[in-house]
């Protein structure tokens, strides 16, 4: 009988436990997304947390600095490796991408400090999300150089 008890109050505390890793996984999922992406899915995506990544227009970019407000649009750039080694590598698609007018292009708003390297070409990798006006509201930003990749 004690050790019915026993196999009992395991399974419990197994099935607690399960519960806690299932329930914080699913509230911490993250997209990862290209802009075409979230375009294609965006009533879908809209206000959730998401990650995109894009090549920045450099002539978009408008930094508040006084109120700490960076604006800029983004192009679709693929995700795929295999595609992006196709297709000349990375600083080639960030190049190319930034001169395409026909890519899918996404408007970012990032409250924070403009980064360094937020120029024409670079490559940003932002999290937040969609909002319904089509905006990208970013939480975090990171940016990469194109010249890093050649």
């Amino acid at each position: 009988m004690s050790r019915m008890k026993f196999v009992a109050g395991g399974l419990v505390i197994l099935a607690a436990v399960i519960y806690l890793i299932v329930s914080s996984t699913k509230a911490n999922a993250q997209f990862y997304l290209t802009v075409e992406e979230l375009l294609a899915r965006q009533t879908e995506m809209t206000g959730k947390d998401v990650r995109v990544s894009g090549v920045v227009l450099g002539d978009t970019i408008e930094n508040d600095a006084a109120n700490g407000i960076v604006r800029f649009t983004i192009a679709n750039i693929p995700a795929d490796q295999n595609e992006i080694d196709r297709l000349g590598g990375l600083a080639t698609i960030l190049r190319n991408a930034a001169k395409d007018s026909s890519l899918p292009r996404l408007r970012v708003v990032y409250q924070g400090v403009k980064p360094d390297l937020l120029e024409d070409a670079s490559q940003a990798i932002m999290t937040g999300s969609l909002g319904e006006d089509g905006i990208f509201n970013a939480s975090e930003l990171l940016t990469k150089c194109p010249t890093k990749y050649e």
